[in-house]
């Protein structure tokens, strides 16, 4: 077997129900806005319903066999209504392309969630590792509960075009990291099992790619009221960030009409996302 075999596999669909259990432990292991998010789920919990078809993928015979880790190098979402608590849905994925050289795979993977009408879709880009990756350099683990600020994201009014956004800071532990996998269902264990993480050549544990992609989308949709802020947004995950560094989303907008905003998640160890997003006005 190789990977070009799962070009044009198709995964679910599943079923699943956004209830609100898990929508209050995802805001908290986000770190979002409670008070905001009753009647529907804030749009970065899309990570979410990818993770209700994404473990199907994972555990496909031909990643299982050709596999060692996976990366998230790159992801985008478009919205097409809001996440409605209680609402059913219906979740599918597939791989769309695959490309392989060197020891390493890219996979283009497709997923689309539909209710009643297409609510959300989406495209994720993983790298993945077809040979074993040398050791990382261990650069142990913080405490447990160690992380610096971590801000919510309060309503502000809408920037005027070329303007900054007032930045956001946020961080997360490892237990975060933890509460952030049990409320996504994304395991993968380079987030939360030291071993396996610097066995993927990494100095420790890092923070899930979505978590951080969740906190640079409520730096944007805290300037757009209503349960749909966000039309389209596409991220690319730069350098990895460790559990309790501190980092600040930073940016402006670029164009104001429709809303197009530019930013950044940033520490003092480097830029960790760099995002485009489009909200709706």
């Amino acid at each position: 077997m190789s990977l070009d075999e799962l070009t044009g596999r198709r995964y679910g669909p599943v079923q699943v129900q956004i209830h609100t259990g898990q929508v209050g432990a995802y805001v908290e292991a986000t770190g979002d806005d409670p008070d905001r998010w009753r009647s529907f789920a804030p749009p970065s919990f899309a990570g979410a319903l990818l993770f209700a078809v994404a473990p199907a993928f994972l555990a496909d015979p031909i990643v299982v066999g050709e596999v060692g880790s996976v990366l998230h190098g790159e992801q985008t979402f478009t919205w097409h209504h809001p996440l409605e608590i209680g609402q059913p849905l219906s979740v599918t994925g597939s791989v769309e392309r695959v490309r392989s050289r060197g020891g390493v795979g890219i996979i283009v993977f497709g997923f689309e969630v539909v209710g009643a009408e297409p609510v959300v879709q989406g495209r994720s880009t993983f790298v993945v590792s077809t040979e074993a990756a040398p050791t990382g350099e261990d650069g142990g683990e913080p405490d447990v509960a160690e992380r610096g600020r971590n801000e919510r994201a309060s309503a502000l009014e809408f920037p005027a075009a070329g303007a900054h956004i007032e930045p956001l800071i946020k961080s997360a532990s490892r237990a975060d990291l933890v509460r952030y996998a049990g409320a996504s269902h994304d395991w993968n264990p380079i987030h939360w099992d030291h071993a396996s993480a610097v066995a993927a050549g990494l100095e420790g544990v890092i923070v899930h790619g979505l978590l951080s992609a969740a906190w640079v989308t409520q730096a944007v949709a805290r300037y757009v009221p209503g349960g749909c802020p966000i039309a389209d947004a596409r991220f690319r995950f730069r350098t990895p960030l460790r559990p309790g560094v501190e980092t600040r989303v930073v940016g402006g907008v670029i164009d104001d009409v429709p809303g197009r905003f530019r930013v950044a998640l940033q520490s003092d160890t480097g830029t960790h996302v760099t995002a485009d997003l489009a909200v709706t006005r």
